[in-house]
């Protein structure tokens, strides 16, 4: 699996207007592209999303309409989040297609989804980091398998 980090301008994933050719164009040989992202992240991957053939949501949720879409979506929230809190995902579930899966992460704050450290207002993580990237892994694998 290839994985391309984008470094958007100022480092604020809502200001990079690149659309998702800037990177394909770059990696031909790549014949399945599955856009993502984790908080403000997740926001931009789902604008770009109608390219991809799949969608990630960490901690994250769309602010546009892809419910009229047949593209593979997998939106992953922590329990203890309370950024992205697991209400505010399931309050944007209309903007994603029917066959969404959804899955809430026992223990999981939204910093758990990344590597920045805490962030204000996030409740407490009672999952350690081993245990969640073990717990994410298993469910990209599965959600890749099921479409790839």
């Amino acid at each position: 699996m290839t994985v391309v980090v984008v470094k958007p301008w100022l480092h604020l994933s809502l200001f990079d207007r690149r659309g998702l050719d800037t990177f394909t164009a770059d990696l031909p040989e790549v014949g399945t592209w599955i856009v993502g992202g984790h908080s403000p992240g997740g926001v931009r991957a789902c604008q770009v999303a109608p390219d991809a053939d799949a969608l990630l949501l960490l901690g994250s949720y769309c602010a546009n309409d892809l419910s009229e879409r047949e593209l593979p979506v997998l939106s992953l929230a922590g329990s203890e989040d309370r950024l992205s809190t697991p209400e505010k995902i399931a309050d944007a579930r209309y903007l994603l297609p029917e066959t969404a899966t959804m899955v809430e992460i026992e223990g999981a704050g939204h910093a758990s989804f990344g590597d920045d450290g805490p962030q204000d207002g996030d409740g407490t993580a009672s999952i350690s980091d081993e245990e969640m990237d073990t717990e994410v892994s298993a469910e990209v694998e599965a959600f890749v398998d099921s479409f790839g």
